[in-house]
């Protein structure tokens, strides 16, 4: 049967996010691609190392003082009392104080030489002096410069002006947290979250680094007016394995916001600052910290000796589940807390994403709040010995503590990194190494579990979309196009003819700071082996990004994929996929084959074709292909064999094997963006709601603003049942792309769900704007929501003037579904004969498997039997074990009509054993009903109104099919009523909620009658 939401669209080679359609994608990468006009960062000053280093001939924008200004300057420099409008080393103009404290000062400053606004931090001369403190303020930059997130703040320069010293580093327009507390007490869950989330986040990039922070607190965390959140100060800095600047057993940082073991002077890890984590999303969820105390020693006291209340105890409006993952952070053990912040991030954010249902389970026991208070409030306050070694440092905000952890040298899991392959520039006037070494670069990278490689087609794609469009990517535009789609690197190079060697080089670059992280040379003799050398050109790119195999190992691990290449086939597959960008999927299927001529044991091109082919409507083709591609698996390497392997069951429509298969790649390369994708995709063709939805969050964590995977993320919420969930995360995808029509599909579903049938509307009207196929897809989803509530002649108008304009622009399958829909509202209507003929009218257009299966469902109750027999047969004697399974429903319905009960629940429980659908469900309730087996009839309309969620699309096929939900409540009234059940009566209300405004329904008329009104 055609397909739901499917493929990544950095899933392959030829990405197959724009090459399938019915049986591909939900998400139209042409759609759904984030505009980078509205979050590019200007590169003009980030071009430049941080350094602002002036490259020769580059005329500086200095301006010398004359020798008397110059003089006074310097006065004040040696006594670091310094006026607005001051120069520092005539290239920093001091505009605005920004705070003061004991250590020095923070200033508003304009860098002139590079056209910037900068923060710049002085201290105090006197306090220069001190060697210890001066120590301490060098590691801000040298520690804060080797965390590179978009949650930690930017240091970029270390100077000098007389006796005073001073840092630059990012300047951001906002306030800090405690300024915010300030002024509102407490936050709304969601916002305390979304702050606390990227917190974490910017700490777990220090973490990577083995960098804990140790003085995190709410003046250290920036917001900036663009919602972003910032982690600030590296004042504080030693690595494990030094003394360094504090004497073993002393306690550096700020006391309301320490862990327990940061108290005692014990060595810290970092788990450390998730306890401060904790500490203070705490106090935003409630407006105090959980041990509030009359003094912050008192405090520090409680911290090692008491239990965070669980805040659902303080306040019962904080979900469990999140007050859950707050005790987690609050543990006193460190080892039962979160052991590093890339562990909290990814439970907070997976708790945004369920909507605020999900969370981890907290290992604290419940107890009365207020028997605790009271506890504490009569705990005796000892002497402590450590209260003499406390260190109070009063700094212009705050600082940050800063240690390597023994941990970083410990295997853990790598955190994915996400790399965008530029164009390697050619040299040599041979046009067949014109965008031929990107592809096989990328294949070598993703050697690595933890790399994923940026589809380059939507690089290019977003590349068009800036300022100044270019089909290139160059070093600059690779950089703007990473940062716009938080891309970790970005690697470039070229290749040149030296006699009759090819010289080859790459060069790995930080996304954010554009640091050269590696540097790559191979030279090869022929040009054959060009493709053969790429490993080993990777190889140390991928050892600079966290790969600690052997470059051996990496070549063993990839060299299935360089064996059976060739230049020229590699070549002809990239015309293809330009093509296939393009929409020309015919000329890309043609290019395909033609690269599988040049190489016939080259597996690509024949999975492009297989693509291609399912586009272009032919899925027998597909199956072809891809059985041809799965026989030169010796030419893939280990993730594309899962893939393929993956792809294959998907196109066949075998969803346990598809599942299968596409867990083998996550279990392999967890952080691999196809395999959490397609693996949601197939658990929710098995209709596993819950797995599909955790899968579908792994692919959001993993790429977090992708727009195709947000929004798959909000059809599977509320495919799940979630509909509030499924309605953010439309939002989120359409925040980032307003122009993406499929967001609008789903974010009406979402709303309908949700019973906002006016914003559902709006929604769906909202597809119109894009052409022909929004309409077409606003129409049948209109058509929908009249059905829903029982308009059914406004429905039927729709869907009659929509199937015409669909078959006037030749779209048969598009015509096909709004036809078999009219069919079923007309028999609905008594208009037996009007229904059949649009039945037929609907498989003269298409024989797909949802349109035969709702075909004959139509033909059944309108007594045409013979009909829905001979659909029945085509059903069951498909391969796919749903078809089989809408087979049975079909003869269990014929047998339902002739009146043979037991003949129809025989064959729909063997339907629901082959496929467990909602509408299987929803079919052997009717029949229990019929045979007035209530209990049995109970428990099926109940399973139905438990997984509500899968009646928004039936066939997970773009097309709304929610009106079939409300006879649910009907049903339930009719079995309760038979149960002589006293309730039976509030289920005929809830359908009346729905549709009791209908003049057309007849069952309506049935419940009111039923009700005695």
């Amino acid at each position: 049967m055609d397909a739901g939401p499917q493929f990544d669209p950095d899933a392959t080679i030829y990405d197959p996010d724009a090459t399938i359609a019915d049986a591909g994608p939900r998400f139209d990468p042409d759609e759904t691609l984030a505009d980078p006009d509205a979050t590019l960062i200007d590169l003009h000053a980030e071009a430049a190392d941080s350094d602002a280093t002036i490259a020769p001939g580059v005329p500086s924008r200095r301006r010398p003082l004359p020798p008397s200004a110059r003089r006074t300057l310097d006065a004040r420099a040696n006594a670091g009392q310094f006026q607005i409008g001051d120069l520092l080393i005539e290239r920093y103009e001091l505009l605005k104080l920004l705070g003061e404290g004991g250590m020095g000062a923070v200033y508003k400053a304009r860098d002139i030489e590079l056209g910037r606004e900068v923060a710049l931090k002085v201290i105090k001369p006197e306090l220069a002096n001190n060697p210890e403190i001066l120590q301490r303020f060098k590691q801000e930059l040298i520690l804060a410069r080797q965390v590179t997130d978009r949650n930690v703040i930017r240091i970029f320069d270390i100077g000098e002006t007389g006796k005073t010293k001073f840092i630059t580093m990012e300047y951001l327009e906002g306030e800090n947290l405690h300024e915010l507390m300030k002024k509102r007490g407490k936050l709304e869950v969601a916002e305390a979250v979304d702050i606390m989330a990227q917190v974490a986040n910017g700490l777990a990039a220090a973490h990577r680094e083995g960098i804990i922070h140790r003085d995190l607190k709410p003046g250290n965390i920036m917001l900036d007016k663009g919602g972003r959140v910032v982690v600030m100060d590296f004042g504080l800095a030693r690595t494990v394995g030094s003394e360094g600047m504090t004497r073993t057993g002393a306690m550096l940082g700020t006391i309301e916001y320490m862990s327990p073991e940061q108290a005692q002077g014990l060595d810290l890890k970092a788990s450390s600052d998730m306890f401060t984590v904790g500490l203070i999303l705490y106090e935003l969820l409630i407006g105090v910290t959980p041990f509030h105390s009359e003094s912050a020693i008192a405090s520090l006291v409680m911290r090692t000796k008491e239990r965070a209340i669980p805040l659902i105890e303080v306040d019962k409006k904080i979900p469990g589940s999140l007050s859950n993952i707050v005790s987690k952070c609050l543990e006193r053990e460190p080892a039962n807390r979160y052991q590093s912040a890339d562990e909290l991030v990814k439970d907070l954010r997976a708790w945004q994403a369920s909507g605020g249902k999900s969370g981890g389970k907290s290992r604290i026991s419940a107890s009365s709040a207020q028997l605790r208070m009271n506890r504490l409030r009569e705990l005796p306050w000892p002497r402590i010995g450590i209260a003499s070694a406390l260190v109070l440092l009063l700094t212009a905000g705050a600082s940050w503590y800063v240690i390597r952890t023994q941990q970083h040298a410990q295997a853990v899991p790598h955190a994915p990194v996400s790399v965008l392959v530029g164009d390697f520039e050619n040299h040599t006037g041979d046009p067949v190494l014109d965008d031929t070494l990107e592809p096989m670069v990328g294949v070598a990278l993703e050697g690595a579990s933890f790399i994923n490689v940026f589809s380059r087609g939507d690089a290019r794609k977003l590349a068009m979309k800036l300022p100044n469009p270019s089909n290139k990517l160059d070093e600059q535009t690779a950089r703007r196009i990473a940062l716009s789609q938080d891309i970790n690197a970005v690697i470039t190079g070229e290749i040149s003819l030296r006699g009759d060697e090819y010289d080859i080089s790459a060069i790995a670059l930080d996304t954010e700071t554009g640091k050269v992280l590696e540097r790559a040379e191979v030279t090869v003799a022929k040009k054959e082996d060009i493709l053969n050398s790429l490993p080993k050109l990777v190889a140390p790119i991928r050892k600079a990004l966290g790969d600690p195999t052997t470059p051996s190992k990496q070549f063993e691990e990839v060299s299935g994929g360089f064996q059976a290449a060739s230049l020229e086939a590699v070549h002809q597959e990239g015309i293809a996929v330009d093509e296939q960008f393009a929409g020309q999927f015919q000329e890309a299927f043609d290019s395909f084959g033609k690269a599988s001529e040049l190489d016939p044991k080259f597996a690509r091109p024949y999975t492009g074709m297989a693509a291609m082919a399912q586009n272009l409507g032919r899925p027998e083709d597909a199956v072809k292909y891809m059985k041809i591609a799965m026989q030169h698996e010796d030419s893939m390497t280990e993730r594309e064999r899962y893939r393929n392997r993956g792809m294959y069951y998907f196109i066949t429509g075998d969803w346990q094997n598809c599942v299968q298969e596409y867990t083998q790649l996550v279990t392999h390369f967890p952080a691999d963006r196809v395999g959490q994708w397609n693996l949601g995709s197939c658990y929710a063709q098995l209709r596993d709601a819950p797995k599909a939805l955790e899968a579908a969050r792994q692919a959001v964590a993993i790429v977090p603003k992708g727009v195709a995977q947000r929004l798959n993320l909000a059809f599977i919420s509320s495919f799940a049942g979630d509909f509030a969930a499924g309605e953010k995360e439309a939002l989120a995808g359409l925040a980032i792309n307003p122009s993406a029509t499929q967001g609008f599909l789903v974010l009406a579903e979402a709303q309908l769900g949700e019973g906002e049938l006016d914003k559902a509307a709006d929604s769906y009207h909202q597809l119109e704007k894009f052409g022909a196929s929004g309409i077409s897809t606003a129409t049948v989803g209109l058509a929908d929501l009249d059905a829903y509530q029982g308009k059914y002649e406004e429905a039927a108008s729709l869907l009659r003037s929509g199937a015409a304009a669909d078959v006037a622009a030749k779209n048969r399958d598009d015509a096909a579904r709004k036809y078999v829909a009219l069919g079923s509202i007309e028999e609905i209507q008594g208009k037996h004969a009007a229904a059949v003929s649009d039945t037929d009218k609907a498989l003269a257009n298409s024989q797909t498997t949802q349109i035969e299966f709702l075909a004959a469902i139509t033909y059944v109750d309108a007594g045409e039997l013979a009909k829905a027999q001979k659909l029945a047969t085509s059903l069951s004697s498909a391969l796919t074990s749903e078809s089989q399974a809408y087979g049975k429903i079909v003869t269990g319905m014929i047998a339902l009509k002739r009146k043979d009960t037991n003949e129809a629940i025989r064959q729909i429980k063997g339907a629901n054993n082959l496929m467990d659908t909602w509408i299987g469900h929803l079919e052997l309730g009717r029949v229990y009903l019929e045979a007035e087996a209530f209990t049995e009839a109970d428990s099926e309309f109940d399973e139905c109104a438990r997984r509500h969620g899968e009646a928004i699309e039936l066939f997970l096929d773009n097309v709304p099919t929610y009106a079939y939900f409300p006879p649910v409540y009907y049903y339930e009234g009719r079995v309760r009523e038979g149960m002589k059940s006293e309730g039976f009566a509030d289920f005929y209300k809830s359908y009346l909620a729905i549709r009791g405004q209908s003049t057309e329904d007849p069952l309506v008329a049935d419940i009111r009658h039923r009700l005695g009104q």
